[in-house]
Parts: C-alpha cells; structure tokens; sequence
C-alpha cells in the first residue's frame, strides 16, 4: 500500500451522496433481480431456455454480482472514502464492479442482435436452435471478462493519503494511478473505444430494428400490440446504455488523463463528474429488469397478474373494512331523543 500525496483533488459531495445511491439501487436492484431470477426458475425449466432468456438470466445474475458489493462501498463512503474492511474485499468489489459493468453491456449487445435478427430474418431466426448457441456466447463472454477482470484480484488496488483532519492517513479503494504511467492509459483508451464501437453498432442494429417495424403494415391488434412492445424494447435499450454507459464513458478518458497527469485544466471539474457517472453506470442494475417486460410474454404476463392480485386484496380489504364499519354503525343502540 503505497502513500500517495496531498495534491489529488477530491469531490467531497460523493460521500453523502453514494451512501444514499447505492443505498436505493440495493435495495431496488435486489428486489427487481431476485424477483427476476425467481419467475425464471418458476415458469422456465433449464432446458426450455431459449437464446434470449439464457442472455437475460446471465445478465441478472452479471446485476446480482454488483449488487453484493454495494454495502461495502457503502461503508467505504460512509467512512469518507477510507476503506475499513480487509484488502482483498477492495479488489472483490472493484473486480465485481468491472464485470457487471462490461457483462452487462456485452449481453446487451447480443439481446440487441438476437432482436435484430428476429425482426430482419424471422423465418430463419424462428427456425434456428438458438439454445447451444446461447449457452456458448454467454460462456465466451463471461471467459473473456473474468480473464480481464482478474487483474483486479491480483493488484493492490488500496492506497494510503493524509486525512485532512490531521489524524491518521486514510485508506484508498482504487483510487490511485501513478503520475505518466502509459499502460494504464492504453488501457482505458483501449476499454473506452472498445465500449463505443459496440455502442455503435447496438445504435445501428436498433435504428434498423425501427425502420423495419415502422415498415411493416398492421393488420390487426396483435400484431399492433407485438410492434408496440418490441418498439418500447428498443427504447428502453437505448435508454439504458444512453442514461447509464454513455456517460461514464464520454468522461472516463478525460479523467484518466487528468489523474495520470496527462491533462491538469478542469481536474475537479471533470471528477465531480466522473463521481456522477459513476452512479449513473450504477443504476442499469435496476433499469435491466425493466427490458424483461418486453422481451418475454410470459414474464409480463406473471408480472400483471400479480399486480392485478395486489391491486384486487387491497381493493377487497377496502371494501370489507368499510362493510364491518357500516354494520357496526347500524348495530350501535339508538339512544332516545331528548325535547
């Protein structure tokens, strides 16, 4: 654990407002994943699992990765970003929060192609055996982002940095490049560019899926109802690496180069946004259920029907409660009146 300097700068508003963050999108995420994970295991046996849903568990289970490490950044912010716990829980949570966040944009991606290919060639999509297929890219993606990941397991990712209040040095979580190191900036350039390029070609796929579903005539309301659903399944797409990986990417190289000394103009500037990216990215574990509900009929479907409950017992323990007053009213003694 090396000693860094004083000189870093430092956006002290992320200490009240990560704690409150991810305070939500645990709580939210654990719910919406785990109630994910469950209708799955409920409605779906392993081996009826077809392409899309095997992307989509894989995704949910690349959220519940994340969503575990949430309390201890938690703590770590609590703390004014002094990491209290044991080392290597430091590397676990910075290694989480890397697959997830590039597990999560790779399934994406293929969820995206998977619709392309439905909309562009349904004859051959509809009669491919697409489950193989399925199982092997989630088994290439999740090799390629563990082996990745994995050195994040291996470094020493804590730092030492003089507390302002003059007492003891504060422990750092993966917060601390040496000054001019280009490998670490070759790196990120490499993540940063790797990350758009995929985007681009999600935008792509998605602006074709849009041209192609407008084409098309609509002869009845099914097939209406069908073309509005996967037009919402493509915004909400959009949205999601629009409101959550976009950002954090557009501010991530002018940040690496700020913090390796690189590009000094604006520093605190561009970390107080790098801070705000940093939730935004956090937040697809809770906006990912939400593509569920237009991708599988039999999720949205179990998914009403359980809010129709819900709304239905409230509505019948209304009614009850307002009979039972009624009926007390009306057996209550009438007292004699008085001239």
């Amino acid at each position: 654990m090396e000693l860094n300097d004083s000189s870093r700068v430092d956006s002290e508003f992320r200490y009240t407002l990560f704690p409150i963050v991810y305070g939500v999108i645990f709580v939210l995420g654990v719910i919406a994943n785990g109630y994910v994970l469950w209708v799955f295991a409920r409605l779906y046996p392993s081996k009826k699992l077809n392409e899309i849903k095997i992307f989509m568990v894989n995704l949910t289970v690349a959220d519940l990765l994340f969503l575990i490490t949430l309390p201890l950044w938690i703590i770590y912010y609590h703390h004014q970003g002094n990491w209290i716990l044991p080392k290597f829980l430091c590397n676990v949570a910075g290694c989480f929060f890397f697959i997830n966040t590039y597990c999560s944009v790779a399934f994406l991606g293929v969820i995206t192609y998977n619709r392309f290919q439905a909309v562009t060639h349904p004859i051959k999509t509809a009669q491919a055996t697409t489950r193989k297929r399925g199982i092997s890219l989630s088994l290439v993606i999740w090799v390629a982002i563990l082996a990745a990941a994995s050195y994040y397991l291996v470094q020493d990712e804590t730092n030492s940095v003089p507390n302002k209040a003059g007492t003891e040095n504060l422990t750092r979580c993966f917060e601390h490049y040496e000054k001019g190191n280009v490998s670490v900036l070759v790196i990120h350039i490499f993540i940063v560019f790797a990350f758009f390029l995929v985007f681009l070609i999600i935008l792509s796929c998605n602006v074709v899926i849009i041209r192609t579903l407008l084409a098309q005539p609509v002869q009845q309301h099914q097939t209406a109802e069908g073309k509005r659903r996967a037009l919402w399944m493509v915004c909400t797409v959009l949205g999601v690496f629009i409101i959550c990986f976009v950002p954090h990417h557009m501010v991530q190289l002018p940040w690496t180069l700020a913090e390796l000394g690189y590009y000094t103009s604006f520093h605190q500037a561009i970390n107080d946004a790098h801070q705000v990216t940093l939730c935004l990215l956090s937040t697809n574990c809770v906006l990912d259920p939400i593509i569920y509900c237009f991708l599988t009929k039999k999720f949205r479907k179990h998914l009403s029907e359980k809010l129709y409950s819900i709304r239905s017992s409230r509505k019948c323990s209304r009614v009850t409660t307002d009979t039972d007053v009624v009926m007390s009213l009306h057996q209550m003694p009438v007292a004699p009146l008085k001239n």
